[in-house]
């Protein structure tokens, strides 16, 4: 079941992952003899630095296509055959819990500009509600005054 299984998978894969796959095996599917080398072996989506010059070398792969990797893996169902990467869905749920939504004015006790109507709507709402509840007292002082006359306060 182990090999034939994932044979089987690999078979409905794109050749673009079917390639990656190739070159990049993951390590849930490797033998325990290989896991070893592969653990060391570096990660083709994060910068390494080389072990005799000491200098820096980019990814394998650039964070663009990377995106286009973790898309077309998460379409197929294989997503965390993937090595780690900073585009993959974890990775992008984990920062959107830990940032929030970066947009000006979400934060506690802020609100988004939008248009003045939909700024003054709740406390407009609240005047005529708290206008409807005085009501009653109003209409009494009104039949008492004799119908405007003496009116001070005239409602708006």
């Amino acid at each position: 079941m182990f090999p034939r299984h994932y044979i089987k998978l690999a078979e409905g894969l794109p050749p673009r992952l079917t390639r990656f796959f190739a070159r990049y095996p993951p390590q849930a599917i490797l033998p325990p003899k290989e896991q070893e080398a592969a653990a060391q072996a570096p990660s083709p989506f994060k910068p390494h630095k080389h072990p005799v010059t000491g200098k820096w070398h980019n990814p394998v792969f650039s964070l663009r296509r990377q995106a286009e990797l973790v898309k077309l893996a998460r379409q197929h169902g294989v997503e965390e055959l993937l090595p780690h990467t900073v585009k993959g869905t974890e990775e992008r749920i984990r920062r959107r819990v830990e940032n929030g939504l970066r947009v000006k004015g979400t934060g506690v006790g802020q609100r988004v500009k939008g248009k003045e109507s939909e700024r003054m709507l709740k406390a407009r709402l609240e005047k005529r509600r708290q206008a409807m509840l005085e009501m009653p007292k109003m209409i009494q002082t009104w039949k008492e005054r004799g119908h405007g006359r003496g009116w001070k306060k005239w409602p708006k």
